[in-house]
C-alpha cells in the first residue's frame, strides 16, 4: 500500500486496554460491504452515495438507543427517484432497509442489519409559507433550524422534544415526538397538513395535489381498499373505538396510530395520518407541510417546591388552566443531584427531603402586562399550597436557560455518574392526569424493587413520566433485572392505570414485543394488516413497531467498553446531540461516531485485522478531519469534548523527531513570521497575474506525495501579507495590545484594500474612543501556543506557554494594565490554556492578569464612538472561540449598532478552519459551512464580519464572501468624516 511521505502511523493510537467483547464486528466485514451488494448499489446510486468501508458500517451501527445492529451498507439517496430505485432493488433482491436521519431515537428504530438509508445528509431544506403560518420542509432539516426560520414571523412548530437542536423533522414526524410544551393538539399528527411520500411499491404521492386521492387509488388500489375495510371494521366495534379515542386523548406513540382510521375518511387521508408515528415502516416521507403555532413574545419560569409528589401534581390542572406552556415534574433526589452538579441552583435543593417534589412552570404572553397578570394568578393558585420556598418568577434569559438546563440535564447526570460499562436506557410512559401522582409513586416503587434509581421526571402537564435504567446488560444479573422490570412495567402502566407504554419516544425495537399487551389482539392484528397492505414484501424496518419475537427487546443490546476517559469520553451515551455542531459532519465523522469507532477498537482483539483496518481508516476520518474546536461539549449532556480526545491521539502519533522539530519552531517563531509574510506576498503576486488555480494545482501535486495533514492546500484566494505593526506609546496607554501572530502574518482580503491593517485600525479606533493601546516592540515571535496544543506537541506547547506568560506579566507591569487580544481563538488560548502549563509563582502571576478580547474591548468603546450611518444587513460569524468566551451576544450587539439587520445564518457552527486545519483539509470548511453558504446566497449582506483571521479566510474560501474582522467596519462607520 502506497504511503505518503511524513504520514502519521495510525497504529500508534493503539487500543485502550480492556477485554475483547463478544459483540465485536466480525472479521468477515474487514473489507466492508460484501462485494456483490457494494457493486449493485454503486451502479444504482453512484459511488459517492454509498458508504461501504468497515469504519462506515461501524459508525452507523449505533444510535441513541441501547441497541446495536451493524448494517451491511449505508446509502445516501438525494431524491425521491433514488428512493424509488432503492425500494425496487429491495423488492427484487429480497433485502430490507431502514431510514436514519439524526439517529437520536431512543428505541432502536433507526438501526439496520441490512441496508441503512441516511436521510439527513442530502435532505435538508425548508420554506416558510403564508407569513409563517405554515412551513414546507424536507425530512433532514433540524427541528431547531426550522424554528429559527419561523422566529422572525413569531411562530414555531408544535413539537419541541429535548433533542430539538439535533433531531430532524423527519424523525419528529416518524415518531410523533412531543416535548415539554407540546400538547396532543399541537403534535405532528395534528399539525401535519400534507405529505409527499414514497410507498414501498415505488409510488410517489403528494397529498396536497388536487388529484392526489385519484393518484393514490390508481397507484395503490389494494392498500386503498384495505384501509377503507379496516375503517369500516373499526367503526363497527364501538367498544374498541371508544377505547381508542380514550387512549389517544393522552400521549401515545406505541404501535401504529389506529385512530387514523377514525380521523380520515378517504384512503389517502387515512394513510397520510398513519404515516405520522409509523417510524419508517410504511413509506418514506420526502416532504412535509406543517401548520405552525404562535410563539410568546415574553416568557418567565418559576420553581414550585412542595413536600410530596401528590401535592405537586395536585397543582398541575390549575396551572394548565391558567395557560402554562410547560409544567415539568422533578422529584427531590433529582433536584439534589442537580444542585450538586450545576452552579447557581437554589441552595435548598441540596437538603430536600427525598419525598419532596417540584414543578418547573413556564408561562408566556404577548406582552409584559399580560405576563405579569398570569404570574399573579399563578401565585394566587399556589398560595394555599405548602410551599417549601416562596415562588419567584424570573424572565432573565440566563435564569430561564439554567432552569431548562437543569431539567434537560438529568439524563447527562445519570449518564456521567453511571458505572463504567453499564448501559443507560431511557423510558417514558403516560398516565391519565388524574392517575399521574399514583402512577409516579408506583413507578418509583417498581424501580426500587428491581434495584434501579427511583428517580422520575416528566411533562406533568401531559401526564408523561420519564425515568432511566442503568444496568450492565452484558451480565446475566443486569439483563434479568431489566427483563423482569419491563414485564412488571407493562402490567403496571397498562393493567393497573390504562396508560401508554410509550408517550413520545416511539415504539422501535424496545417496545415492539409489548404492542399486543397494550392494544389487545384485535387492534394489533389490524396493525399487522396495515403493514402487510402498505409493505407486502416486508422491505421496510422489520421488527420496528411490530414483531413476532417476544424477546426482541433483550437482543442486540450494545456493550459499552471503556475507552480513554478524557473529558468523560468513556461515559458517552451516544445520544447524538453533538452532531449538528461538528464541522466534519458532512464530510467524515461526528464526535459520537469517533467514540463509537473507538469503542469498537476495544471490542476487537489486539491482533485482529479489523482493529488494524479501523485504525487506518480512523486516521483521516477520525483524527485528521477533527477540527478540535470543542463545540461538541456544549450540547453534550455530559460535557464531553471529543476534540480533546483526538488531540491526545495526535500526541501519541508524534514521534520524538517531530516533537523536536515542533519545539525548534516554537523557539524560532520570530523567524517563521517574516517567512510566512514573504510566502503570502509571493502567493498574492502570482495570483494577481495568473489567478489562484496554478497555486492550487501546485500544492495539490505536493500533497499527492506528502501527507496532506502537513502540507497546506490553497483552496482559494489567499490574504495579503500583513504589513508592519504601527508605532505606539507606552505612556498613557489604557491597555497592552497583544496582536496575535495570525494577524502579524495574514493581512487583508486580496479583493479589498491593502490598508489599513487590523492593527492600525484597532489602534486608531481605540485612540478615537479615548483608550489608546500600546503594542510591545518585542511582540514578534510570541504566540498563544494553541497551534502546538492542537497538534499534540507537548514540548513546543509548554515552551511557548512559558515564554508568552513571562512576556505578558512584564508588558502589563505585573498586571497593572489589561491585555487586549485581537483574535478570539488566541484570547481563549491565553485565558484558559496557558495556565495549564504553568506552576508556582509564575502561575499565580498569570492568573492575576486581565486578558480582554477585542469584542469585549470594543463593546466598552461604543459609548465614546459616534455612529450615524448604518448598513442594511451584516452577516456575523460567531466562531467557536467567541462562543466559548460567551461573547456571541456582545458581537451581535456591536453588529446591531452598525446595521439594521444582523444575520447569523441558520446552521452556523464552528467554521472548521481551526487554525491551519482548514488549509490542510479544505473539505472540512466546506462541510462546516454548507448551510451557511445556502443562507448567504438567499440573503446577501452588505458586510461579512467575524473576529478571527484564519476563520475569516476559511469562510472566504467556502462561501466566496469577504469576511474580515468587525473592527474594520466599526472603525469605518465611526470615522468623523462618515458622520
Amino acid at each position: 500500500m502506497f504511503r505518503k511521505l511524513l504520514s502519521a502511523n495510525p497504529a500508534r493510537i493503539g487500543r485502550f486496554d480492556g477485554p475483547p467483547m463478544s459483540d465485536a464486528v466480525p472479521a468477515s466485514l474487514v473489507d466492508g460491504t460484501p462485494g456483490d451488494l457494494k457493486a449493485d448499489l454503486i451502479a444504482l446510486m453512484g459511488k459517492e452515495n454509498v458508504f461501504h468501508r468497515a469504519i462506515d458500517l461501524v459508525r452507523y451501527a449505533s444510535d441513541a438507543s441501547p441497541y446495536r445492529l451493524v448494517p451491511q451498507v449505508v446509502v445516501l439517496p438525494r431524491t425521491a427517484d433514488d428512493i424509488v430505485k432503492l425500494f425496487r432493488y429491495c423488492r427484487e433482491s429480497g433485502r430490507h432497509a431502514t431510514f436514519r436521519a439524526a439517529g437520536t431515537s431512543l428505541n432502536g428504530q433507526s438501526l439496520s442489519d441490512d441496508i441503512l438509508i441516511d436521510v439527513r445528509r442530502h435532505w435538508n431544506g425548508g420554506k416558510v409559507e403564508d407569513d409563517g403560518r405554515r412551513v414546507r420542509v424536507r425530512p433532514g432539516m433540524i427541528l431547531g433550524h426550522i424554528n429559527s426560520l419561523l422566529e422572525r414571523h413569531g411562530r414555531r412548530l408544535g413539537p419541541d422534544p429535548a433533542s430539538s437542536a439535533a433531531c430532524t423533522i423527519g424523525g419528529v414526524i416518524a415518531n410523533n415526538a412531543g416535548g415539554m410544551r407540546c400538547t396532543v393538539q399541537k403534535d405532528a399528527y395534528h399539525t401535519v397538513s400534507a405529505l409527499t411520500f414514497v410507498t414501498p411499491s415505488g409510488a410517489v404521492v403528494d397529498t396536497s395535489r388536487p388529484d392526489a386521492e385519484k393518484a393514490f387509488l390508481q397507484a395503490e388500489p389494494q392498500l386503498a381498499e384495505g384501509l377503507l375495510e379496516l375503517r369500516k371494521e373499526l367503526l363497527a366495534d364501538q367498544v374498541l373505538t371508544d377505547r381508542m379515542r380514550r387512549k389517544y386523548a393522552i400521549r401515545n406513540t406505541h404501535g401504529l396510530r389506529l385512530c387514523a382510521l377514525l380521523d380520515g375518511e378517504t384512503p389517502l387521508e387515512i394513510f397520510r395520518r398513519l404515516l405520522v408515528g409509523s417510524e419508517g415502516t410504511l413509506a418514506f416521507i420526502a416532504e412535509a407541510v406543517l401548520e405552525t403555532i404562535p410563539s410568546p413574545c415574553v416568557t418567565s419560569v418559576a420553581w414550585i417546591p412542595v413536600p410530596t409528589i401528590d401535592e405537586a401534581i395536585a397543582l398541575v390542572p390549575g396551572l394548565v388552566g391558567l395557560g402554562a406552556s410547560a409544567v415539568e415534574l422533578m422529584v427531590a433526589p433529582a433536584l439534589t443531584a442537580a444542585g450538586q452538579a450545576f452552579e447557581e441552583t437554589p441552595a435548598y435543593w441540596k437538603t430536600l427531603d427525598p419525598k419532596a417534589a417540584a414543578l418547573l412552570v413556564e408561562i408566556g404572553a404577548e406582552n409584559s402586562d399580560s405576563l405579569a397578570a398570569t404570574q399573579r394568578q399563578v401565585l394566587e393558585l399556589v398560595s394555599t399550597a405548602r410551599l417549601i420556598k416562596p415562588v419567584d418568577f424570573t424572565s432573565i434569559s440566563e435564569a430561564i436557560e439554567l432552569a431548562w438546563h437543569v431539567r434537560e440535564g438529568l439524563l447527562g447526570l445519570v449518564g456521567k455518574n453511571r458505572a463504567e460499562g453499564s448501559t443507560l436506557i431511557t423510558e417514558d410512559v403516560c398516565f391519565l392526569p388524574e392517575r399521574l401522582a399514583e402512577g409516579a409513586r408506583d413507578v418509583q416503587d417498581l424501580l426500587s424493587k428491581h434495584g434501579f434509581i427511583p428517580g422520575v421526571a416528566g411533562h406533568a402537564a401531559h401526564g408523561n413520566l420519564h425515568f432511566t435504567l442503568v444496568a450492565n446488560l452484558g451480565e446475566a444479573d443486569g439483563l434479568s433485572r431489566y427483563s423482569a422490570f419491563m414485564t412488571e412495567l407493562v402490567d403496571l402502566v397498562v393493567g393497573k392505570h390504562e396508560g401508554s407504554l410509550k408517550a413520545e419516544h416511539g415504539t422501535g425495537l424496545n417496545m415492539a414485543p409489548f404492542v399486543a399487551s397494550e392494544w389487545g389482539e384485535k387492534a394489533t392484528a389490524m396493525m399487522w394488516r396495515i403493514k402487510q397492505l402498505a409493505d407486502p414484501h416486508g422491505i421496510l424496518a422489520p421488527n420496528v413497531i411490530l414483531t413476532r419475537n417476544p424477546k426482541l427487546h433483550l437482543e442486540n443490546l450494545k456493550s459499552f467498553p471503556q475507552i480513554e476517559g478524557v473529558t468523560g469520553s468513556s461515559q458517552c451515551i451516544e445520544c447524538g446531540f453533538c452532531e449538528p455542531v461538528c464541522p466534519s459532519r458532512n464530510v467524515t465523522m461526528t464526535p459520537r461516531q469517533r467514540i463509537v469507532v473507538r469503542r469498537e477498537m476495544v471490542r476487537q482483539k489486539n491482533d485482529s485485522a479489523m482493529l488494524a483496518q479501523l485504525q487506518r481508516e480512523y486516521q483521516y476520518d477520525g483524527i485528521e478531519t477533527c477540527a478540535g474546536d470543542g463545540m461538541c461539549s456544549i450540547p453534550c449532556p455530559i460535557g464531553i469534548n471529543t476534540g480533546t480526545l483526538i488531540k491526545q491521539f495526535r500526541g501519541r502519533e508524534n514521534s520524538p523527531g517531530a516533537e523536536a522539530v515542533a519545539l525548534s519552531l516554537a523557539k524560532h517563531w520570530k523567524a517563521v513570521e517574516p517567512l510566512a509574510r514573504v510566502s503570502l506576498w509571493g502567493a498574492h503576486a502570482l495570483s494577481s497575474v495568473f489567478g489562484v488555480k496554478p497555486l492550487t494545482a501546485l500544492t495539490a501535486a505536493v500533497r499527492s506525495v506528502i501527507s496532506p495533514d502537513l502540507m497546506p492546500a490553497v483552496p482559494g484566494p489567499m490574504p495579503r501579507a500583513a504589513s508592519g505593526l504601527p508605532k505606539t506609546d507606552r505612556s498613557g496607554a489604557a491597555a497592552v495590545y497583544f496582536c496575535a501572530c495570525i494577524n502579524r502574518m495574514f493581512g487583508r482580503d486580496p479583493a479589498g484594500p491593502a490598508a489599513p491593517s487590523l492593527a492600525e485600525t484597532f489602534v486608531t479606533l481605540s485612540r478615537r474612543a479615548g483608550k489608546p493601546l500600546w503594542i510591545p516592540p518585542d511582540v514578534a515571535g510570541l504566540c498563544c501556543s494553541t497551534p502546538w496544543r492542537s497538534k499534540g506537541y507537548h514540548q513546543g506547547h509548554k515552551y511557548m506557554a512559558h515564554a508568552v506568560a513571562d512576556a505578558l506579566w512584564r508588558w502589563s507591569d505585573g498586571g497593572t494594565l489589561p491585555i487586549v487580544v485581537d483574535a478570539a481563538s488566541c484570547t481563549l488560548g491565553l485565558k484558559e490554556d496557558i495556565v495549564t502549563q504553568l506552576e508556582g509563582l509564575q502561575k499565580e502571576h498569570y492568573e492575576s492578569l486581565n486578558i480582554i478580547d477585542s469584542i469585549a474591548w470594543c463593546r466598552d468603546l461604543l459609548p465614546n464612538l459616534h455612529i450615524s450611518r448604518k448598513l442594511q444587513r451584516v452577516a456575523v460569524h460567531p466562531t467557536c472561540s467567541i462562543t466559548d468566551l460567551k461573547l456571541v451576544g456582545t458581537l451581535k450587539q456591536i453588529a446591531g449598532r452598525l446595521a439594521d439587520e444582523v444575520e447569523v445564518p441558520i446552521g452556523t457552527t464552528c467554521c472548521g478552519t481551526a487554525g491551519d486545519r482548514g488549509l490542510l483539509h479544505p473539505e472540512l470548511v466546506v462541510s462546516a459551512t454548507r448551510e451557511v453558504q445556502l443562507v448567504l446566497i438567499d440573503r446577501p449582506c452588505d458586510a461579512y464580519v467575524s473576529a478571527n483571521r484564519t476563520c475569516e479566510m476559511g469562510l472566504r474560501h467556502a462561501t466566496g464572501q469577504p469576511y474580515e474582522s468587525f473592527v474594520f467596519l466599526l472603525e469605518e462607520l465611526s470615522r468623523p468624516e462618515a458622520n
